[in-house]
C-alpha cells in the first residue's frame, strides 16, 4: 500500500488550473489557485456553486489531475504518479465524507464499515470501534434505513476513518441535515483534525463550519479570494 513521506505541510497546491474543453468551448474550473493546509489543521473551503470548491477538492484528493500547477500532498508530488499509483495513495492516505451518505441500504452500519476496512486490508472487527468512535456504538447492526440523516452522516464518517487516513476529505457534508446533526457533524470532524494530527478539509455553504473551522478559504469563479 503506497504510505506517503512525512513533511510539514499536508497539503500544498501551487498555481494549480483545471481545465475541461478545448478552445471557445473550455471551462476553466480552476484558475491558479494556491494554498497550503498543515497538519492537524481543519480548513474550510466554502464559496458560491460552481465556483469550483468540489474541484479543488478532488485534486487534493488525487482523483483529478490539474491541467497545470503541482500539488503536494503528505510530502509526494501527485504528478510523479501514475493511475494506479493514484489509487493506491488514495487508498492509504484518504478518507472521503460525501453529501449522500452513499451506504449500502442492504448492509448494516457495521458492515458498511466493514467493507472499507476490507479495501484497506483491515479486519472487520475494526468496524465496531470505528462506530464507537462517532458514538454510534449502539447501532452497529442497524441497517441505514432506520437511521437518521445524522446518524447515517457518522456512518459515513467512520467508514471514511477505515485504516486510519492522515487526510479526510468531506463534501457538502451538512447539506441533508437539520441545524442539530450538521453541529454534531461539523464538531465531530473538528475533534477527528484534533486527534492524531488528523488533517481535514470540508466544502460546504454551510455557515456553522465558520464556528468549527482554524481558517476557511473562499473561492470565486475558479480564485481564492480574500
Amino acid at each position: 500500500m503506497y504510505q506517503a513521506a512525512i513533511t510539514s505541510a499536508a497539503i500544498k497546491a501551487t498555481d494549480v488550473t483545471v481545465t475541461y474543453g478545448e478552445g471557445s468551448a473550455a471551462c476553466h474550473a480552476l484558475r491558479g489557485v494556491s494554498l497550503t493546509v498543515e497538519r492537524g489543521e481543519m480548513l474550510a473551503l466554502m464559496g458560491p456553486s460552481g465556483s469550483g470548491k468540489t474541484t479543488l477538492l478532488s485534486v487534493i484528493g488525487a482523483l483529478l489531475s490539474p491541467s497545470l500547477g503541482s500539488v503536494r500532498v503528505l510530502g509526494t508530488d501527485l504528478a510523479g504518479l501514475d493511475r494506479p499509483q493514484l489509487a493506491a495513495f488514495r487508498l492509504a492516505n484518504a478518507g472521503f465524507v460525501f453529501q449522500g451518505y452513499n451506504l449500502f441500504p442492504a448492509l448494516t452500519a457495521r458492515e458498511n464499515v466493514a467493507t472499507a476496512l476490507a479495501l484497506k486490508g483491515r479486519p472487520a472487527s475494526e468496524a465496531a470501534g470505528l462506530l464507537e468512535q462517532v458514538g454510534l456504538g449502539g447501532k452497529l447492526d442497524a441497517f441505514p434505513a432506520k437511521l437518521s440523516g445524522g446518524q447515517k452522516q457518522r456512518v459515513a464518517i467512520a467508514r471514511a476513518l477505515a485504516g486510519d487516513p492522515p487526510l479526510l476529505l468531506a463534501d457538502e457534508p451538512t447539506a441533508a441535515l437539520d441545524s442539530s446533526n450538521g453541529r454534531m457533524v461539523m464538531d465531530l470532524m473538528l475533534r477527528l483534525a484534533r486527534e492524531g494530527k488528523r488533517t481535514v478539509v470540508v466544502v460546504s455553504h454551510d455557515p456553522r463550519v465558520l464556528d468549527v473551522a482554524d481558517r476557511v478559504a473562499t473561492i470565486a469563479d475558479g480564485v481564492i479570494v480574500p
